[in-house]
């Protein structure tokens, strides 16, 4: 193994926790020393996944997840669990000192009374969500590198708030018009057993999910309410599509009265001009989910609709890198003094 920093890994089985292995097993600042599952306990990593046969990290044990042993092996632990359990093992490893990455929700809505609407749990850390960041490097960068507790951000808020932050931020846009339509592919709903996501149920077929209710729309509006220094409601859809990985988000606003296409090209351009991962593609060029595949790249697409006075932003992301694990090892990265793109730099997946 590397003599990197030490990490560890709790909840290694789920996708989250497979791309932090993939990711991981070659970053070489970053020695991941401890992974857990209780399902699992006993295997080597390269058991359960074989794609690590071979590399050092294939021979990793994996171990119930305690966190004694993992405040005394890590200085840093990412938590690919799901909510609630995040929120006990990270406040449990928060008070022992060590930094968390959460890549759950337990910690991205500072209202406890908005994450208990819409997650229906009690939070039983209320006294971290003041000291937790929201973890969106391009927005968030100083604070990350001074925290110790991470909430890692949702995959479909990813691609609307860089989508939509600097309408927002330069008053480009009415603020009451705002509809988000997102498309994801079949990992975003996590690894599960469920007919949902069968490949038949799924497979050459497209549908609506969550409409109205969807758990990361109070996400999206806390951050957007930030950038816009006003209460936002947006109007947030969700879709399922046939492929692995990918999220495609279409987003409508309504343009303010005098602004044109050449405002709002100037003002993203600049907006991101110095964001090595957030693309501004050229006129005439819209993203697709297969640019940015196993990549950290946020590719932004602009079309202003002169007869509608509409501008449409299109946003894609790898809902599994960027929308999760890769901005998760970015986050650490920060947090530990390290380059923001370190072992990321990575090219898309093609075809």
């Amino acid at each position: 193994m590397s003599a990197g920093i030490p990490v560890g890994l709790v909840g290694v089985t789920g996708y989250t926790g497979m791309e932090l292995a993939r990711l991981l097993s070659g970053h070489d600042a970053m020695n991941l020393v401890r992974v857990t599952s209780r399902a699992e306990a006993g295997k080597k990593l390269s058991d359960i996944y074989p794609f690590l046969m071979g590399l050092d990290l294939g021979e990793l044990a994996i171990t119930a997840p305690d966190v004694d042993e993992l405040a005394k092996s890590c200085e840093l632990v990412f938590l690919a669990v799901p909510h609630k359990t995040a929120m006990d093992i990270g406040g449990k490893l928060y008070d022992k000192g060590v930094k968390v990455v959460d890549l759950s929700a337990d910690f991205r809505l500072r209202d406890r009374e908005i994450y208990e609407e819409w997650y229906k749990v009690d939070h039983t850390r209320e006294d971290l969500l003041p000291k937790a960041v929201y973890g969106l490097p391009e927005f968030y960068r100083e604070q990350i590198k001074d925290a110790s507790l991470v909430a890692n951000p949702g995959c479909y808020p990813t691609s609307a708030i860089v989508g939509l932050t600097p309408a927002l931020s330069e008053k480009l846009i009415d603020t009451t018009d705002i509809v988000i339509d997102s498309k994801s592919g079949t990992t975003g709903a996590g690894r599960k057993a469920a007919v949902g996501s069968l490949f038949c149920e799924v497979s050459d077929s497209f549908k609506a999910y969550g409409l109205g209710s969807h758990r990361h729309t109070p996400e999206i509006e806390q951050e957007l309410s930030v950038v816009a220094d006003e209460d936002i409601t947006v109007s947030f859809n969700t879709h399922l599509l046939p492929i692995n990985r990918g999220i495609l988000s279409t987003i409508y606003t309504k343009l303010r009265a005098g602004v044109t296409a050449q405002d709002v090209r100037a003002i993203y351009e600049k907006a991101y001009a110095a964001e090595k991962w957030i693309r501004v593609l050229p006129e005439g060029k819209l993203p697709e989910t297969r640019w940015v595949r196993g990549t950290m790249f946020c590719d932004v697409g602009l079309v202003v609709d002169s007869r509608t006075g509409r501008l449409i932003i299109v946003s894609a992301i790898d809902n599994v890198c960027r929308g999760a694990s890769g901005q998760a090892v970015a986050n650490a990265n920060l947090m530990l003094g390290l380059a923001e793109g370190h072992g990321l730099n990575l090219a898309p997946m093609m075809p």
